[in-house]
C-alpha cells in the first residue's frame, strides 16, 4: 500500500511539473514571436529576392514592416538595350536529360537558370524572349548551339520557358526575339 502512494504522489508531482514546464515554455514562444519574424522568398540567383522582418514596436506595440529587394543583374539591369532580331520564332526547352552536361561553350547546363541554345548567336549574348500571346518576356544569355530542327529558333532552360508560357504542357511557343544592343 506505501509503494501505491508512493507512485500516486510521484505521478501527480510529474503532472505538476510539466504542465508547469510547458505553460513557461509557451510564455517564452509567444515572447520571441513578438521579438522578430524573418519570412525569405525562395532564394535563387535571377530571381528577385524579398525579405520581410517584421516586429512589434515597444511604444506602440504595431508591427513595422521593413521590406528589403535585392535583384541580380541580368535579370533586371536598367543599362541593357534591346535591339529587334526576329518575330514569330519557335521556341522550346531543353529536355531534363541535358542537366549536367557541357553546353558548346564549355559551361555546365542548368535547366534551373536562365540561358538559352541559339544556332548563329555568338556565346554570352542576352536575348530578350517575349511571348507574343501573353506579352510575359525573359532575359537569357546564349550558352549553347542548337536546337537542331528546323522550325525551332531558340532552345531555352525549362525555367524559362515556364515562366513565358501559358499552358504549362505545351513544348513551344511563339516568340519575338531581341538582342542586346552594344
Amino acid at each position: 500500500m506505501n509503494k501505491k502512494i508512493k507512485i500516486f504522489f510521484l505521478s501527480i508531482i510529474t503532472t505538476l511539473l510539466s504542465s508547469s514546464f510547458s505553460a513557461a515554455y509557451a510564455q517564452q514562444k509567444d515572447k520571441n514571436k513578438d521579438k522578430v519574424k524573418a519570412v525569405v522568398v525562395k532564394e535563387d540567383k535571377v530571381k528577385t529576392k524579398v525579405a520581410v522582418l517584421s516586429k512589434k514596436d515597444s511604444l506602440k506595440t504595431k508591427e513595422i514592416e521593413e521590406i528589403t529587394e535585392i535583384a541580380d543583374s541580368v535579370k533586371t539591369e536598367v543599362n541593357l538595350k534591346f535591339k529587334f532580331y526576329k518575330k514569330n520564332a519557335h521556341a522550346s526547352y531543353y529536355a531534363q536529360k541535358f542537366n549536367g552536361r557541357r553546353t558548346a561553350s564549355g559551361t555546365r547546363f542548368d535547366n534551373t537558370k536562365y540561358t538559352a541554345a541559339h544556332k548563329k548567336l555568338p556565346f554570352g549574348t542576352k536575348v530578350r524572349v517575349t511571348n507574343e500571346v501573353n506579352g510575359k518576356s525573359v532575359i537569357v544569355e546564349i550558352t549553347d548551339r542548337g536546337p537542331f530542327s528546323k522550325v525551332r529558333e531558340i532552345d531555352l532552360t525549362k525555367k524559362a520557358f515556364m515562366e513565358l508560357a501559358n499552358n504549362k504542357n505545351s513544348g513551344a511557343v511563339i516568340v519575338k526575339l531581341e538582342v542586346e544592343a552594344n
